[in-house]
């Protein structure tokens, strides 16, 4: 019996020695996590990502998101080295501090370094908070976006505070020129967000939320609702398109226009069963349909995509959306539209017209 636990315990693991290849694995891991990082995909495409900016604004947002990364990675780096060098050099010859020594270091490492680290971060945090806040300049453009469960109502004003336009899930703005939003909530509490251009800001019932960029380049920038709204909030998105400023003025001039007339008995045909179906919700400018439960539709073909950037806006997926809103969306406010193959499709043609 002595000499079976006289080899167990002859045979038995060092922790120290299990424990320094455990500091060896995580300082190996955090050089595997830095390299991983490196090859993440530069496709900004749409993105969703606040470290590709495309206004002033998101710019200082990411300046700041880099430099608490990379604080990050210089203290947890400084811990892993000095845990591996601790372990390492433990091993060959232990020794212990005397308590002058590590009280000192405590006060140091623990207090007076991360004190100063934090107030630092903070004191950015604060100062960017404040900046983005600000009042936006006098020749800003007015736009007033209500959030809905689950879309968007997105009105454009003008000095006085009147409706010029108004579209729904597609935002568009001019390049380098400043863009005030009002943000408001018809029914819950939504968020608004369009990362590559602004961090977030609450729409809350009953209260009126400011916010405002500058994009600095052109291109369609994807938002979303950040704040849980109900069962559709995953598909409560939008479009931000930034394009130039003739663009963006000859734009505004067709929102603010009525439909078109239809030209054709297959279109004459669907603006009647449109009036008859959907105009108790729905409104098309220059029609019966006065509706204003659901998205203005008045220039519903220009439109990239349809239902909150659900669907893109294809005849097929519209089709499908007017057939059996509830199969793609579940718990929208749209009920199904019962019609024949042939009323259907002179519906399309009429929509399809509304450009």
């Amino acid at each position: 019996m002595n000499q079976f636990i006289g080899r167990m315990l002859t045979n038995r693991i060092n922790p120290v020695h299990q424990t320094s290849h455990a500091g060896l694995w995580l300082v190996l891991l955090c050089a595997l996590s830095s390299g991983a990082l490196a090859q993440l995909p530069t496709d900004t495409s749409m993105s969703q990502s606040a470290l590709h900016p495309a206004s002033s604004q998101a710019q200082d947002i990411e300046l700041l998101w880099w430099i608490m990364f990379w604080a990050s990675v210089i203290i947890f780096t400084a811990v892993m080295a000095l845990l591996a060098w601790g372990l390492l050099s433990g091993r060959r010859r232990p020794s212990v501090l005397s308590t002058t020594a590590s009280m000192r270091f405590v006060l140091v490492a623990g207090v007076a370094i991360p004190a100063l680290v934090l107030s630092a971060l903070v004191g950015g945090s604060l100062m960017l908070g404040r900046s983005i806040a600000s009042t936006p300049p006098p020749d800003a453009l007015q736009v007033r976006v209500t959030g809905w469960m689950w879309w968007w109502e997105i009105e454009y004003l003008d000095d006085n505070g009147e409706v010029v336009a108004t579209t729904a899930n597609e935002m568009h703005v001019p390049v380098d020129r400043p863009v005030a939003v009002e943000l408001a909530s018809g029914d819950v509490i939504h968020s608004f967000w369009v990362p590559r251009l602004q961090g977030k800001t609450d729409m809350v019932p009953g209260k009126t939320n400011n916010s405002w960029f500058t994009a600095t380049e052109t291109g369609e920038f994807r938002g979303q609702c950040a704040e849980f709204c109900g069962l559709q909030h995953a598909l409560m998105a939008f479009v931000v398109v930034a394009q130039p400023e003739a663009e963006f003025a000859n734009w505004l001039q067709r929102q603010a226009s009525p439909a078109n007339t239809p030209t054709t008995e297959a279109a004459q045909h669907g603006l009647e069963i449109f009036e008859q179906n959907c105009g108790q919700c729905h409104r098309i400018r220059g029609t019966n349909a006065i509706g204003s439960l659901g998205p203005d539709l008045t220039h519903l073909a220009s439109r990239n995509t349809l239902a909150a950037a659900t669907l893109p806006n294809k005849r097929g997926h519209l089709a499908g959306w007017i057939s059996d809103p509830q199969r793609i969306k579940p718990g929208n406010n749209m009920p199904r539209t019962l019609l024949s193959p042939q009323e259907l499709n002179h519906l399309l043609i009429f929509l399809d017209s509304l450009d």
